[in-house]
This record gives structure tokens, sequence and C-alpha cells, in this order.
């Protein structure tokens, strides 16, 4: 159905047919947070929600885009006036993605688009990455460039660090691009190598909750950005290539040499015991032991909190709410200063779970919170 109806906003936007339409979906990370600039380990999975896009070629230089979801006619750019930072609305994700696929060589000549998402956006489910990741793989497929998965997320991190300006890591354009149905993504962010770790839960009589706080964020704000300069300073303390280079053996002692550096302290021991949360995650799934994973997610949100310091009332309510409220686990998802919490919970305790948050948030008089079931989706794909 959103196929169709991205088609036909095409032909009523455009006046012919495109060429095909492709889906990308939004994501929600499992466990591994901020630990992807570390080089270290994510586990992220796609969702049901995902950005489509109707595409056809153009031969002419000319970049058409259009977005169901933004008000406004039609944006034309020129490709030779494309330039990093120029662009501050939404249409600078997926003209990033065409300046980063011209600046690697490959011979885009222009582009009609038309743009639908059901991702929210500003919930920390990577709804850019998705506008981004299904661009590429439209024009991929349309200009037959031959580029791999992994290749095509590697452009669109590009995209957005460099056209847009924001400094994220390698994750959420891989897990959009390359996850798998009934699965979560344990990706090596440094040499990106892949794992697709099966995460049924239907299967187990269990559900995992994402809880949109509504309180919205920005990547290329500043906040983010210090975090990642503070582990990257981190790290040339300790003169290593980046914190995944700190075995968890060995965190106690990296601790010590980092003295009475209080930020560089918490931010350390954060991306380390974080990979080791991930690590531990991907042993327990693949030992049957699926509900035993909530401590460690309960652990990683603590540590989000206390060490990141990247939380905010309303994601840590969700997640005590939840937790007193019967939850196996729960924590922040994303970036932070807002976005979504997930919950892991029996099936059986969904709603009345949902109902407590909500009651939660009423009573601290905080925005409705967005709740919704995720159920791990398939990857970038083309519909028609």
């Amino acid at each position: 159905m959103a196929a169709q109806q991205v088609r036909d906003g095409f032909v009523e936007l455009y006046g012919t047919e495109p060429e095909g339409v492709w889906s990308a979906p939004g994501r929600v990370n499992l466990i591994g947070e901020h630990t992807d600039y570390n080089d270290g380990f994510v586990m992220p999975f796609a969702l049901p929600h995902t950005a489509v896009a109707a595409v056809s070629r153009r031969t002419d230089g000319i970049l058409r885009l259009h977005s169901s979801d933004v008000e406004g006619g039609v944006v034309e750019l020129r490709l030779d006036d494309l330039a990093p930072e120029s662009d501050r609305n939404w249409t600078a994700y997926p003209a990033g993605v065409v300046w980063a696929l011209r600046e690697a060589g490959h011979p885009v000549t222009g582009a009609d688009v038309h743009l639908a998402s059901t991702v929210p956006a500003g919930a920390g489910l990577s709804s850019s990455a998705a506008l981004e990741v299904v661009v590429a793989l439209a024009l991929n497929d349309l200009y037959d460039l031959g580029l791999q998965r992994w290749q095509l997320a590697r452009l669109c991190q590009r995209a957005e660090n460099v056209y847009v300006g924001a400094p994220t890591g390698i994750m959420d354009q891989t897990a959009s691009a390359c996850c798998e149905a009934g699965h979560a993504l344990f990706l090596d962010t440094r040499d990106l190598s892949q794992k697709q770790i099966p995460f049924d839960l239907a299967a187990e009589g269990m559900v995992l909750l994402v809880v949109d706080t509504r309180v919205k964020h920005s990547h290329s704000e500043g906040e983010y950005g210090k975090r990642r300069a503070g582990c990257e300073r981190g790290a040339a303390l300790l003169g290593v290539d980046a914190l995944r280079d700190i075995p968890y053996g060995e965190l106690d002692a990296a601790l010590e040499r980092l003295g009475d550096d209080e930020e560089a302290v918490r931010l350390v021991r954060h991306i380390v015991t974080e990979d080791e949360r991930v690590e531990k995650t991907v042993a327990l799934l693949e030992s049957g032991e699926t509900r035993a994973i909530g401590p460690v997610l309960v652990a990683g949100h603590a540590s989000l909190r206390d060490d990141f310091r990247i939380s905010c009332p309303e994601l840590d309510l969700v997640v005590d709410t939840a937790l007193a409220s019967g939850a196996l686990g729960a924590r922040m998802t994303g970036g932070g200063f807002g976005g979504s919490a997930i919950v892991l919970a029996e099936a059986a305790d969904a709603e009345p779970l949902t109902k407590a948050v909500q009651e939660a948030f009423a009573a601290a008089e905080f925005t409705a919170p967005r709740v919704f079931e995720a159920v791990p989706s398939a990857g970038a794909r083309r519909l028609v």
C-alpha cells in the first residue's frame, strides 16, 4: 500500500511513472550506544517503520526532491551546486547522498525523488538514515553502480558527517541497509563484519516496546559532538587509536591512568563497559537466554545516565516506571537528550506496562508518549 501511494504521488508530482520504488527502515538499537564512533560493537535491529522513495533518473544535472511529510512543493537543486553544510533542511539528507556518490566518482546525473516516511522523526529511531539509505539504494540500482550494502552505508555516513554536518557513527546506516527480519545485527564498527543474531521475541512470549518520549533531539547540535570529541580525547590520553582498544579486563588500570580527569573517566568507562554489554548480550541470545538480557539493558541505561550523561527526565521516568511495573529490562536508546526508550517485557505485561508509563507521564505533566511494539524487520529493499 505504501509503495502504491508513493508511486501515485510521484506520478502526480512529475507527470510520469517512476522507474522504481524502494524502502529503507528505521532502527532500534538493542544495546551498544555511542560505541560506533569508538570502533566498538553495536546491536541494532530494523523496524517495520520505513522511508519509501519513488525515483527516476535524470540526465540534466538536476535533482528534484519532494516529501509528503513536509509542507512545501518540489525542491530543485543543481548537482554542481551541492556543497557540504549548505542546506539546513530535510533535503540535506537525500542531497547529501547524491553529493557523496558523485564525490566518490559514481556517475549520477540527476534524479526525481518523491518520499514518504513512517519513521518517527527526532525519536532516536534513525529517520535520517532511512532517508539516506533509501535514496542510495535506489540510485545504486538505477545507475547500476554495483555497490555492496556496507559500501552504501559508508557513503550515507559520509553524507551525514560531511554534507549535513552531524558527527554520527556508522551504525544507523548499516542497520537500515543490512538488517534481516527476525534478527538483530551484531556489528563490529571497526571492520564492518556482521553477524545476524536470531531475535524472535514473539516465539518466546515476549515483546520489546518502544516508548517515544516526544522529546526531540538533533545530532547536529553540540552535545553529541562534545561526547565524541571527549571520547577521542580519552583515547589519546590512553595512547590508543580508539576506546575499543581498551580491554574490559584492563579498564580499572586505564581509569587510574586518567587520574582526576573526571570527564575522561566517565566517558571511557561507559564505552568500555558498553562494548562488554554488547558481547554479553550476543552470548546470552545465542545460548537461548533471552530473558537474561534484561539486567544488561538496565545496566546500559545507568551507564548512559550517570557516566555519559545523555538521558533526560522523560527517559528516566520510562525506565523507572517500567521496571517498577514488572518489565524484564529497559533503557534509553539512540543518541540521547530525548528520543526513545525500549522496554523488554513478557507479552502478557505489555498492556499494563504501557498504561503505567502513560499514567506516569500524565502525573508528571509530560507530553503523552507514543508506545509501540518493535518487531525485528527487513532492511532496505526494492519494492517495485
